[in-house]
């Protein structure tokens, strides 16, 4: 039986709960080797992020072609990246290595409320790195980013939304509703001719650093395992809902602390 892997690539967090970090724990929780690619250092706790360091692009090119080129990859996870040139030098590693299954989270902001991209890398995202991905995952303020709009305020203008980006050119648009109000946390699949409704109960917690980082890297291990989209989405969904429900088992840091991504196991 071969080993299914899956690569992130994406920024370290120091802290641990985000991030490189989040997607290798997601990815050994969910039965897949995890492989990385780092587009950033950050120095960041469960307060705030004090600093990034950008990695130079040509080191990260270096980083993806010595993965590749050795390790049989079934889906990609894309995280942290911060600048135009890094977008280009990821987007150029994914078409030379020939990338499939790639799943983008286009992290704008940390869960402190810190910016972590470039506003000029916003346009180059949209029109180089979007048409490559099978989905992307935005949350309901990234979402508006992207397309300059109002965040959406209920699940039509959510639909609206998911419909326009993914007229960007990719796969599929899952619009995460987790910054939403109502009793439910409800998620969106938006694909060509289609919209799947993903629900869960809100859970009252601080804790919910890397949320959006375990929910992308979970849908890449059900890709790389060889689940079809909607598949993926369901058990990631499932599995972040519980990694939040035991997130207040773990005593980690003063401000927004990480979900429990070993719940099942301790």
């Amino acid at each position: 039986m071969t080993t299914p892997i899956a690569v992130t690539i994406a920024g370290s967090d120091s802290s641990g709960g985000a991030g490189i970090q989040a997607d290798l724990k997601t990815f050994s929780a969910l039965g897949v080797y995890g492989a990385s690619v780092i587009t950033a250092l950050t120095a960041q706790n469960t307060r705030r992020v004090s600093a990034i360091h950008d990695v130079p692009p040509d080191f990260i090119a270096a980083q993806i072609d010595a993965v590749f080129s050795d390790l049989k990859v079934d889906a990609v996870k894309i995280g942290m990246l911060s600048q135009p040139a890094v977008i280009e030098a990821v987007t150029a590693g994914l078409e030379r290595h020939r990338a499939r299954e790639v799943v983008l989270d286009p992290v704008m902001v940390a869960a402190s409320g810190d910016r972590l991209l470039a506003p000029d890398a916003i346009d180059v995202l949209r029109r180089v790195l979007i048409p490559r991905a099978r989905v992307i995952t935005p949350n309901l303020p990234e979402a508006a980013a992207l397309l300059g709009d109002p965040v959406a305020a209920d699940e039509t203008e959510m639909r609206r939304q998911g419909e326009r980006l993914l007229a960007l050119g990719c796969g599929a648009v899952l619009m995460k509703g987790g910054h939403g109000e109502g009793p439910q946390s409800v998620d969106l699949l938006v694909e060509a001719g289609s919209v799947a409704r993903f629900a869960a109960d809100r859970i009252a917690t601080r804790n919910t650093h890397g949320t959006g980082c375990t929910l992308s890297s979970a849908i890449a291990a059900g890709l790389a395992r060889g689940r079809d989209l909607a598949a993926a989405v369901g058990e990631a969904k499932a599995y972040v809902t519980a990694s939040i429900a035991a997130a207040d088992r773990l005593q980690v840091g003063s401000g927004h602390g990480p979900t429990h991504h070993f719940h099942a196991w301790w």
